[in-house]
Protein backbone atom coordinates (compact mmCIF):
# COMPACT_ATOMS: atom_id res chain seq x y z
CA UNK A 1 0.00 0.00 0.00
CA UNK A 2 0.97 3.74 -0.90
CA UNK A 3 1.49 6.00 2.17
CA UNK A 4 2.50 9.27 -0.10
CA UNK A 5 -0.38 11.64 -1.87
CA UNK A 6 0.65 11.64 -5.26
CA UNK A 7 0.80 14.91 -5.97
CA UNK A 8 0.42 17.06 -9.71
CA UNK A 9 4.09 19.04 -10.68
CA UNK A 10 5.91 16.35 -8.60
CA UNK A 11 8.00 13.71 -9.44
CA UNK A 12 7.08 10.14 -8.68
CA UNK A 13 9.19 6.59 -9.45
CA UNK A 14 6.21 4.65 -9.95
CA UNK A 15 6.73 0.23 -10.59
CA UNK A 16 5.20 -3.19 -10.47
CA UNK A 17 6.28 -6.72 -11.45
CA UNK A 18 4.20 -9.66 -12.34
CA UNK A 19 2.43 -11.78 -9.56
CA UNK A 20 4.85 -14.65 -8.13
CA UNK A 21 7.83 -12.73 -10.41
CA UNK A 22 5.95 -14.21 -13.15
CA UNK A 23 7.16 -13.30 -16.81
CA UNK A 24 4.45 -10.75 -17.88
CA UNK A 25 5.78 -10.11 -21.45
CA UNK A 26 6.97 -13.08 -22.97
CA UNK A 27 6.90 -11.89 -26.54
CA UNK A 28 7.93 -8.56 -28.68
CA UNK A 29 4.04 -8.04 -29.14
CA UNK A 30 4.04 -7.96 -25.73
CA UNK A 31 6.21 -5.48 -25.03
CA UNK A 32 4.77 -3.50 -28.25
CA UNK A 33 1.47 -3.94 -27.26
CA UNK A 34 1.93 -2.12 -23.60
CA UNK A 35 3.79 0.87 -25.08
CA UNK A 36 1.48 1.26 -27.12
CA UNK A 37 -1.15 1.09 -24.16
CA UNK A 38 1.06 3.55 -22.66
CA UNK A 39 0.18 6.55 -25.05
CA UNK A 40 -3.25 5.31 -25.53
CA UNK A 41 -4.24 4.79 -21.91
CA UNK A 42 -2.97 8.27 -21.01
CA UNK A 43 -6.27 10.41 -21.49
CA UNK A 44 -8.96 11.36 -19.73
CA UNK A 45 -11.10 9.76 -22.17
CA UNK A 46 -12.61 6.32 -21.65
CA UNK A 47 -10.86 3.67 -24.33
CA UNK A 48 -12.83 1.09 -25.92
CA UNK A 49 -11.19 -1.27 -28.17
CA UNK A 50 -7.60 -0.36 -28.24
CA UNK A 51 -6.77 -1.92 -31.71
CA UNK A 52 -9.21 0.87 -33.07
CA UNK A 53 -8.78 3.99 -31.25
CA UNK A 54 -7.73 7.27 -33.21
CA UNK A 55 -4.25 7.94 -30.98
CA UNK A 56 -4.07 11.17 -33.39
CA UNK A 57 -6.73 12.92 -31.54
CA UNK A 58 -6.49 15.66 -29.25
CA UNK A 59 -6.50 14.86 -25.92
CA UNK A 60 -5.90 15.81 -22.21
CA UNK A 61 -3.09 13.87 -21.00
CA UNK A 62 -3.28 12.17 -17.61
CA UNK A 63 0.66 11.89 -16.64
CA UNK A 64 3.79 13.13 -18.36
CA UNK A 65 6.69 10.39 -18.88
CA UNK A 66 10.24 11.36 -18.22
CA UNK A 67 11.44 7.83 -18.27
CA UNK A 68 10.51 4.27 -18.45
CA UNK A 69 12.08 0.59 -18.49
CA UNK A 70 9.75 -2.42 -19.19
CA UNK A 71 11.88 -5.66 -18.78
CA UNK A 72 10.39 -8.91 -19.24
CA UNK A 73 8.31 -9.46 -15.56
CA UNK A 74 8.51 -6.12 -14.47
CA UNK A 75 8.38 -2.19 -15.13
CA UNK A 76 9.61 1.58 -13.61
CA UNK A 77 7.92 4.72 -15.17
CA UNK A 78 9.29 8.38 -13.77
CA UNK A 79 6.14 10.07 -14.54
CA UNK A 80 4.53 13.50 -13.28
CA UNK A 81 0.30 13.41 -12.93
CA UNK A 82 -1.09 16.49 -14.97
CA UNK A 83 -4.38 16.12 -12.88
CA UNK A 84 -6.11 15.00 -9.30
CA UNK A 85 -5.64 11.32 -9.40
CA UNK A 86 -3.87 11.20 -12.64
CA UNK A 87 -0.96 8.42 -11.60
CA UNK A 88 -3.58 6.44 -10.14
CA UNK A 89 -6.00 6.99 -12.99
CA UNK A 90 -3.55 6.02 -15.38
CA UNK A 91 -2.33 3.19 -13.91
CA UNK A 92 -5.76 1.55 -13.67
CA UNK A 93 -6.07 2.03 -17.28
CA UNK A 94 -2.72 0.64 -18.38
CA UNK A 95 -2.55 -2.79 -15.82
CA UNK A 96 -6.01 -3.62 -16.09
CA UNK A 97 -5.77 -3.09 -20.00
CA UNK A 98 -2.30 -5.34 -20.01
CA UNK A 99 -4.02 -7.49 -17.93
CA UNK A 100 -7.14 -8.32 -20.07
CA UNK A 101 -4.99 -8.53 -22.93
CA UNK A 102 -2.36 -11.32 -21.34
CA UNK A 103 -4.81 -13.56 -19.90
CA UNK A 104 -7.19 -14.11 -22.92
CA UNK A 105 -3.63 -14.40 -25.43
CA UNK A 106 -2.10 -17.09 -22.73
CA UNK A 107 -5.70 -18.53 -21.66
CA UNK A 108 -5.32 -18.06 -17.57
CA UNK A 109 -7.36 -15.93 -15.26
CA UNK A 110 -6.98 -13.85 -12.24
CA UNK A 111 -4.10 -11.51 -11.07
CA UNK A 112 -1.52 -10.41 -13.25
CA UNK A 113 0.48 -7.37 -11.34
CA UNK A 114 1.54 -8.24 -7.16
CA UNK A 115 -1.01 -5.47 -6.22
CA UNK A 116 -1.08 -1.99 -6.30
CA UNK A 117 1.71 -0.31 -7.97
CA UNK A 118 4.16 1.27 -6.01
CA UNK A 119 5.58 4.51 -6.22
CA UNK A 120 8.31 6.29 -4.42
CA UNK A 121 8.47 10.43 -3.87
CA UNK A 122 11.56 11.78 -6.09
CA UNK A 123 11.83 14.89 -3.41
CA UNK A 124 15.44 16.21 -4.97
CA UNK A 125 17.21 17.20 -8.32
CA UNK A 126 20.30 14.63 -7.29
CA UNK A 127 18.25 11.70 -6.79
CA UNK A 128 15.66 12.65 -9.94
CA UNK A 129 19.13 12.43 -12.13
CA UNK A 130 20.21 9.47 -10.56
CA UNK A 131 16.74 7.63 -10.87
CA UNK A 132 16.90 8.49 -14.48
CA UNK A 133 19.97 6.51 -15.19
CA UNK A 134 18.51 3.79 -13.09
CA UNK A 135 15.16 3.35 -15.21
CA UNK A 136 16.57 4.33 -18.70
CA UNK A 137 19.39 1.51 -18.19
CA UNK A 138 17.55 -0.71 -15.91
CA UNK A 139 17.97 -3.60 -18.02
CA UNK A 140 21.65 -3.67 -17.47
CA UNK A 141 21.35 -3.42 -13.67
CA UNK A 142 19.50 -6.88 -13.96
CA UNK A 143 22.29 -7.99 -16.55
CA UNK A 144 18.80 -9.04 -18.17
CA UNK A 145 19.61 -10.88 -21.40
CA UNK A 146 16.45 -11.38 -22.94
CA UNK A 147 13.53 -8.67 -24.59
CA UNK A 148 13.11 -4.92 -22.98
CA UNK A 149 12.39 -1.62 -24.06
CA UNK A 150 13.25 1.69 -22.33
CA UNK A 151 14.12 5.38 -23.38
CA UNK A 152 17.89 4.85 -23.19
CA UNK A 153 17.46 6.10 -26.92
CA UNK A 154 15.06 8.42 -26.79
CA UNK A 155 17.86 10.39 -24.69
CA UNK A 156 21.44 9.62 -25.89
CA UNK A 157 20.19 9.12 -30.18
CA UNK A 158 16.98 11.44 -30.43
CA UNK A 159 15.48 11.05 -33.70
CA UNK A 160 13.16 8.22 -32.46
CA UNK A 161 10.07 7.93 -31.35
CA UNK A 162 9.44 10.35 -28.29
CA UNK A 163 7.37 9.38 -25.44
CA UNK A 164 8.76 11.41 -22.45
CA UNK A 165 9.92 14.48 -21.56
CA UNK A 166 13.21 14.57 -22.18
CA UNK A 167 13.53 18.69 -21.10
CA UNK A 168 13.62 17.48 -17.47
CA UNK A 169 16.61 15.57 -17.48
CA UNK A 170 18.47 16.83 -20.40
CA UNK A 171 18.43 20.48 -19.95
CA UNK A 172 20.79 20.15 -17.13
CA UNK A 173 23.45 18.77 -19.54
CA UNK A 174 25.23 20.52 -22.50
CA UNK A 175 24.24 17.93 -24.12
CA UNK A 176 23.37 14.36 -25.06
CA UNK A 177 26.96 12.94 -25.09
CA UNK A 178 27.25 14.66 -21.41
CA UNK A 179 24.42 12.65 -20.16
CA UNK A 180 25.24 9.12 -21.31
CA UNK A 181 28.71 9.91 -19.75
CA UNK A 182 27.07 11.06 -16.49
CA UNK A 183 24.48 7.91 -16.91
CA UNK A 184 26.51 5.16 -17.45
CA UNK A 185 28.93 6.31 -14.25
CA UNK A 186 26.01 6.96 -12.26
CA UNK A 187 24.60 3.05 -12.21
CA UNK A 188 28.19 2.52 -12.08
CA UNK A 189 27.66 3.79 -8.49
CA UNK A 190 23.94 3.16 -8.05
CA UNK A 191 24.66 -0.66 -8.51
CA UNK A 192 28.37 -0.37 -6.36
CA UNK A 193 27.11 1.39 -3.50
CA UNK A 194 23.52 0.61 -4.17
CA UNK A 195 22.38 4.78 -3.72
CA UNK A 196 18.90 3.88 -3.91
CA UNK A 197 18.60 2.53 -0.71
CA UNK A 198 16.58 -0.62 0.08
CA UNK A 199 13.09 0.58 -1.57
CA UNK A 200 14.96 -0.64 -4.77
CA UNK A 201 16.29 -3.58 -3.96
CA UNK A 202 13.18 -5.72 -3.59
CA UNK A 203 13.26 -5.38 -7.54
CA UNK A 204 16.88 -6.96 -8.62
CA UNK A 205 14.99 -10.36 -8.56
CA UNK A 206 16.06 -12.95 -11.34
CA UNK A 207 13.22 -13.77 -14.03
CA UNK A 208 11.19 -16.59 -13.17
CA UNK A 209 9.01 -17.75 -16.30
CA UNK A 210 5.75 -19.46 -15.44
CA UNK A 211 3.55 -18.88 -18.80
CA UNK A 212 3.26 -20.83 -22.08
CA UNK A 213 5.43 -18.90 -24.36
CA UNK A 214 4.34 -20.65 -27.36
CA UNK A 215 2.34 -17.72 -28.56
Amino acid sequence: MRDIKLVEGEFYHVYNRGVDRRIIFPHKRDFDRFLESMKIFNTKENIGNLTRHDNKKVKERLVDFIAYCINQNHFHFIITPLIKNGIEKFMHKLCMGHSKYFNAKYQRSGTLFQGKFKAIHIDTDEYLLHLSAYVNLNDKVHRHQGESRSSWKEYVEGGVSSLCRKDIILDRFKNRREYEVFAKEALKSIVERKLLLKDLESDLFPLTPSVNTKK
